[in-house]
């Protein structure tokens, strides 16, 4: 009963939420919930680089002010062979992207 009363409350409380705050929050949940993500890099039509096993892009943040920068960054195993596996020697990396000039497709991993 008090697990139903406090869900109740919860949801008034995310309904009286604008949508942005409503958006935050849910990726805020995903994020904690972890998610299987992968990052597709393509020159032209050619997938040119991979990273699987990401649990979030990060836009990054001005170190003064709220402004956003033009680039994302994440954690993520780098996929060398392109055969959206964990393979001996592949590492979890480091990356950042542009969001101006990076052709890219991050997607949940269906596997």
């Amino acid at each position: 009963m008090f697990r139903l009363i406090l869900l109740a409350l919860f949801a008034l409380l995310l309904g009286a939420c604008t949508q942005e705050t409503q958006n935050r929050f849910g990726h805020a949940l995903q994020n904690w919930t972890g998610t299987n993500g992968v990052l597709e890099i393509y020159a032209g039509d050619k997938l040119v680089r991979r990273f699987i096993g990401i649990d979030k892009l990060t836009t990054a943040q001005a170190t003064s002010g709220s402004q956003s920068r033009p680039y994302r960054y994440g954690y993520g195993i780098f996929d060398a062979n392109l055969n959206m596996q964990k393979d001996p020697g592949e590492k979890k990396v480091y990356f950042e992207i542009s969001d101006y000039s990076t052709p890219y497709v991050f997607f949940e991993n269906p596997y």
